[in-house]
Formats: structure tokens, C-alpha cells, sequence
């Protein structure tokens, strides 16, 4: 047990680190916090803040931050353990709760971490298929607005495909907290705000 627990704790502190914040602000001199509209420490604030180069990069780290944990302790461990679905979401966990130093950056919405995590499940590629292609659906297809409700039907329907189709217990479980934890920080980053359901064929327009 000590050994998923030292991957557990692992996951967490790499979770932990805000790299789109940091590469913003050093690199970038922009704090994506202070200047964004939703204050969040995330890929797409340094995007359109910092601009596409350091998003690209802020992207890639928050990606590794995921997946190289999960993929290291899955070759390490027994995957079939139900102590490696903490493993596989500890990630996740770090980046929407982080520890509270320094006190102005707050948890993110986790979705690029989300997405890290499921890539380290390596050669496992279903979790990942399934989010990606939920993704895009309500993103390009079927578009849900606003982001809030986009993002909840995206991982609620994530969480489904994976318990319907994927065997592994512990994955099974670890997917099911992912898409909670997401869900729950999306909506507490967006309440009080003037929210309306709608549905619709994204047209390109």
C-alpha cells in the first residue's frame, strides 16, 4: 500500500503546479488570474492572455503534469488494485485543490490535467477516445451552452462510456471521480453567473 501511496501523493504535487499561471507570468508577464475573466489558472487564460506560444507550452505541461505520474505508477503497480483509481485521479485533485501556497492561485477547472491523465493510461486508449471525442461533439456538432453545461454533459457522458465499456474497476472509478471533480469546479467557478441551457448544430458561423 505504501507504494500507491507514495504515487498517490506523487500525482497530487504534480498536480499541484499551476504551469499555465507560472509560464504566463514569468514568461509571459501576465497574470492570467488578475486579467482573466473567470480567474482561472488554465491552459486556455494563457492562451488568450499570454498569446499562442506560451499556451502552447502552458498546454504540453499541464498535459505531462497528468500523464507522466499515472504512466509511471501504472508500470509500477497492479492497475487492477482498487488503490490505483486514487492514483489515476490524484492528478486531477491537485490541480483543482492545490496546496495554498501561494495564496492567490487558486484550483482550476482541471480539464487539461484530465485530459494528461487518461493519456497516461497508455495502451489503455479508451478514457481517453471517449473524452476527446465528447469533447469535440458539444464543442463542433452538437454545441452546448453555455461552457458550463458543455463541460458537464462532456464528462457526465465520459463517465457513462467508460463504466458501459471499460472492465477495469479502479479505471472505471478513477474516471468517475475526474469527471466529478471537473464538473463541481466548473460550477462553483461559475455560480451566480446568468446561466441558459441551450442546444444547437454548430454551423461554423
Amino acid at each position: 500500500m505504501r507504494d500507491y501511496l507514495f504515487w498517490i501523493v506523487s500525482g497530487y504535487l504534480s498536480g499541484s503546479v499551476m504551469y499555465a499561471y507560472w509560464i504566463s507570468r514569468i514568461f509571459g508577464k501576465k497574470d492570467i488570474i488578475l486579467l482573466s475573466k473567470d480567474h482561472n489558472p488554465g491552459v486556455a487564460n494563457t492562451f488568450m492572455i499570454a498569446g499562442i506560444p506560451f499556451g502552447m507550452l502552458a498546454l504540453v505541461c499541464e498535459l505531462l503534469k497528468g500523464a507522466l505520474p499515472v504512466f509511471a505508477a501504472a508500470r509500477c503497480l497492479d492497475p487492477a488494485r482498487p488503490a490505483f483509481a486514487a492514483v489515476l485521479c490524484a492528478p486531477v485533485i491537485g490541480h483543482a485543490f492545490p496546496l495554498p501556497f501561494p495564496r492567490e492561485i487558486r484550483g482550476g477547472k482541471a480539464i487539461a490535467v484530465s485530459f494528461g491523465c487518461l493519456i497516461g493510461l497508455f495502451p489503455e486508449w479508451r478514457p481517453l477516445g471517449y473524452l476527446v471525442f465528447f469533447y469535440l461533439f458539444f464543442s463542433l456538432i452538437l454545441k452546448v451552452s453555455p461552457h458550463l453545461y458543455r463541460s458537464i454533459v462532456t464528462f457526465m457522458c465520459f463517465a457513462l462510456m467508460v463504466w458501459l465499456n471499460v472492465r477495469a474497476v479502479p479505471v472505471r472509478i478513477g474516471c468517475t471521480v475526474i469527471a466529478a471533480v471537473t464538473t463541481f469546479k466548473h460550477w462553483i467557478q461559475h455560480a451566480g453567473e446568468p446561466l441558459k441551457l441551450s442546444f444547437g448544430l454548430h454551423t461554423g458561423k
